[in-house]
C-alpha cells in the first residue's frame, strides 16, 4: 500500500518511477505480485482519469449554460437600448477570443516546467484550416441569430434556437455516427416536443414597432442560426475524432487552440462584413445616442464578447469531454433560463406554454443523463470484470 501514490504519480505523467517498480519486481521474479501491482495502479489511473474528466465536464457543462443563458440577453439589452448593428452584435459572439491566450500561455508554461521539451502547440496546421472553415460556419450562425435577436423577442429567438437539438442529432449521426440510447431519443423527443409547444405562442410576441415583414424575417434568420449552430458542433466533434486518431494525447490545450482558431475565423469573417457593407462609420453615433451611457454601452460589448465566448469554449469542451449531442442538449436546457430572466427583466410575456416547455426541457435533461449514468457504471462494471480475469 506504501507504493500506491508514487506509482500512481508514475502512471499519471508516464514518468521512469513506473518502470523502476515493475523493474524490481522482475528483478525480484515475483510474476504474482507484479500482476497484481499492475492491474490495481491500471484501476487507480482509470477512476482518476474518469473522475478528472466528470469535473471537466460538469465544468463545461456550467460554463456553456452561463454563456447561451445570459449572451442573448445581453445582445437584446443592446438593441432595446439604441444599439442597431447586427454585425457588431454577430462581432462580438466571437470577438471575445484573446481571453483563451492567457489560459494557453498558462497551460503552456505549465507544460515546459515539467517536459522541456514538451510540445509548444497541439493543433496542426491541417486541422486549424479545418478549425478556420468551421468558424465561417460560425459566422453566418452569428450573423443570422444576431439579426433574429434585433427583430424578434429574446425569448421567442430562444425557443428557436432550441431546434438545434433536433439538428445537432441528426448531423451528428451522419457525421460522427452518434450512437442513440432509448434514454437519448427520449430526451431528444422531450425537448424538441418542448421547443414545439414554445413555438405555439410566436403570433402573439411580435414586439411594438417591428412590421410583420420583419419579424417573420427576424423569425427565418433565427431558425436559419439553429441550423447552422446544428451543423457547427457536430462538425468540431468530427475534428476531435479524427485528432483523436493521429494525437496520442488530445488534451483540453488542444481544445482551446481549435476553439481560438475558430473564433478568430468567424470574427475575421465579421470584420469584413463590417467594412463591405461600411456599418463601422455609424459606431460612434451609436455610442453618443445610447439610451443608458456611453460607459454602459461599452460595458454592454465587452460584457457580451465574454458571455458569447463562453458559449463558444464551454460548447467545445462539453464536445470533447461529452458529445455534440450533448452539447445540444446542453443548449436547450439553458434557454429556458433565458425565457425566464427575459420576463423578469424585459417583461416579456409569459404563456402556459412557457411553463409546459420548462417541464418538458427538465425532464429530457433528467432523461439523458439517467441514461449516461447508467451507460457509465455498465463499462466500469465491464472493465472491473476484464482486469479480474487477467490476475486469475
Amino acid at each position: 500500500m506504501r507504493e500506491n501514490p508514487e506509482t500512481l504519480k508514475c502512471l499519471l505523467t508516464y514518468e521512469h518511477e513506473h518502470c523502476r517498480i515493475i523493474k524490481r519486481l522482475q528483478r525480484d521474479n515475483n510474476q504474482e505480485l507484479l500482476t497484481q501491482t499492475t492491474t490495481k495502479m491500471a484501476m487507480e489511473v482509470e477512476e482518476t482519469s474518469r473522475n478528472m474528466k466528470r469535473f471537466m465536464l460538469i465544468l463545461n457543462c456550467v460554463v456553456l449554460a452561463i454563456g447561451i443563458s445570459c449572451g442573448p440577453l445581453v445582445m437584446r439589452l443592446y438593441y432595446l437600448h439604441g444599439g442597431k448593428s447586427i454585425w457588431l452584435s454577430s462581432w462580438l459572439e466571437t470577438g471575445g477570443w484573446p481571453i483563451m491566450i492567457l489560459p494557453l500561455l498558462l497551460s503552456f508554461f505549465r507544460r515546459r516546467a515539467v517536459d522541456p521539451f514538451s510540445k509548444s502547440i497541439f493543433i496542426t496546421p491541417l486541422v486549424a484550416l479545418y478549425a478556420a472553415l468551421v468558424g465561417l460556419v460560425a459566422g453566418a450562425g452569428d450573423y443570422c441569430y444576431a439579426y433574429g435577436v434585433k427583430h424578434i423577442p429574446v425569448s421567442t429567438s430562444s425557443l428557436i434556437l432550441a431546434t438545434q437539438l433536433a439538428f445537432t442529432a441528426g448531423f451528428a449521426f451522419i457525421l460522427v455516427k452518434q450512437k442513440f440510447t432509448a434514454f437519448t431519443v427520449n430526451a431528444v423527443a422531450l425537448l424538441t416536443f418542448g421547443a414545439i409547444v414554445l413555438a405555439l405562442h410566436v403570433s402573439s410576441d411580435k414586439p411594438e414597432g417591428e412590421s410583420s415583414g420583419q419579424y417573420y424575417l427576424g423569425f427565418s434568420f433565427t431558425l436559419a442560426s439553429s441550423a447552422l449552430f446544428a451543423v457547427m458542433l457536430p462538425m468540431i466533434e468530427l475534428a476531435y475524432k479524427k485528432a483523436r486518431e493521429s494525437v496520442v494525447d488530445l488534451n483540453y490545450s488542444f481544445v482551446m487552440e481549435f476553439q481560438l482558431v475558430l473564433s478568430f475565423s468567424a470574427t475575421a469573417m465579421c470584420t469584413v462584413g463590417m467594412f463591405a457593407s461600411g456599418d463601422y462609420k455609424t459606431y460612434a453615433q451609436e455610442i453618443q445616442e445610447y439610451k443608458l451611457g456611453n460607459a454602459m454601452f461599452l460595458v454592454v460589448l465587452i460584457s457580451s464578447a465574454i458571455l458569447w465566448q463562453c458559449f463558444y469554449l464551454g460548447a467545445a469542451g462539453v464536445i470533447h469531454y461529452g458529445s455534440s449531442l450533448l452539447s445540444g442538449i446542453i443548449i436547450a436546457v439553458a434557454l429556458p433560463i433565458t425565457e425566464i430572466m427575459a420576463i423578469i427583466f424585459y417583461h416579456e410575456k409569459f404563456q402556459v406554454e412557457k411553463a409546459v416547455s420548462l417541464v418538458l426541457f427538465l425532464w429530457g435533461f433528467l432523461s439523458y443523463f439517467y441514461g449516461e449514468d447508467k451507460a457509465n457504471k455498465k463499462r466500469k462494471k465491464k472493465l472491473n470484470l476484464g482486469l479480474c480475469s487477467d490476475t486469475v
